[in-house]
């Protein structure tokens, strides 16, 4: 149970981690095609852990890379779509129909795994889903860029459900490398094609070097290894919270203004994460 707590704790973080890089990357995106900045991000990731731990690559067997290039498929999927249907649609509608996941991972948990979710999991999805539109949705109109986005979304689920799945007795950190290899090998074939560009300015490699040593190298490190240690559906749950944090980080820098349906939604996300979270003497999902 230490370890559930330990887990939920460092996963929060990882949110608090991931919001601010949406901030830093709002701008740099603009100066660099994604698939560019994506491709030098996971690179740069993968560098890292590599070089931290260079007998990691003695962990990585057959089993361990088959299961991690099957995650790391998932994992760069979901950006890919993510930032086709960015282009069709607006942020808000792309970061709520996104959100989706948190839905998504407790029924493809259950349709694929045969995981049961009884009431708290049930009414934290419906929580954070309600906290997700009301920071998110700003009107909703039916258009193309919505369907890749709900790809979008359940390729994340699928990400997190098989992460939840396979992380257990494999070793997170070279399961981590590996799936940052793949994703950095798939932003690269959709950057080379017209021309590698790097950042142009200093704020640009900043982004980079932000997202890719705190948001992805340690963040994606942690999330493996707090999938082993508690259910895919409270880690979607918790995760969203990043919506949170990154409206709160872009208020402080004044990129936007606080709304107070931001605030709602923050409040009744908080109020899931706690929901699900709330000790119990029950091991199996609640």
């Amino acid at each position: 149970m230490k370890r559930n707590y330990w887990a939920a704790i460092a996963l929060v973080l990882v949110a608090v981690v991931w919001g601010a890089a949406f901030v830093l990357m709002k701008d740099a995106i603009q100066r660099q095609p994604l698939f560019d900045f994506l491709a030098f991000r996971f690179t740069i990731a993968t560098a890292i852990m590599v070089a931290v731990r260079p007998q990691v690559i003695k962990a990585i067997d057959k089993e361990l890379l088959k299961k991690g290039v099957i995650l790391g498929l998932l994992l760069s999927g979901g950006y890919i779509t993510q930032t086709i249907g960015l282009a069709l649609t607006t942020a808000a509608i792309t970061g709520f129909i996104t959100g989706l996941y948190v839905v998504l991972t407790p029924i493809l948990g259950w349709l694929v795994l045969g995981q049961k979710a009884g009431a708290k999991v049930a009414w934290g999805v419906a929580l954070a889903t309600v906290g997700l539109a009301l920071i998110s949705i700003n009107g909703v109109t039916i258009e193309p860029g919505q369907l890749w986005v709900i790809l979008c979304a359940l390729l994340f689920a699928a990400h997190i459900t098989g992460l939840g799945a396979w992380s257990k007795g494999l070793n997170a950190y070279a399961l981590t490398v590996v799936q940052l290899a793949v994703t950095a090998v798939v932003s690269w074939i959709g950057a080379i094609p017209d021309g590698v560009q790097a950042p142009v300015d200093f704020d640009g490699w900043f982004a980079i070097i932000f997202t890719a040593v705190f948001s992805t190298a340690i963040a994606f490190f942690v999330q493996t290894w707090a999938q082993g240690h508690m259910d895919a559906s409270r880690v979607a749950i918790i995760l969203t919270s990043e919506v949170v944090f990154a409206a709160a980080i872009s208020v402080a820098v004044g990129q936007e203004v606080l709304q107070a349906k931001t605030v709602i939604g923050g409040l009744i996300m908080i109020a899931a994460m706690l929901l699900v979270e709330w000790p119990s003497r029950r091991t199996k999902i609640e």
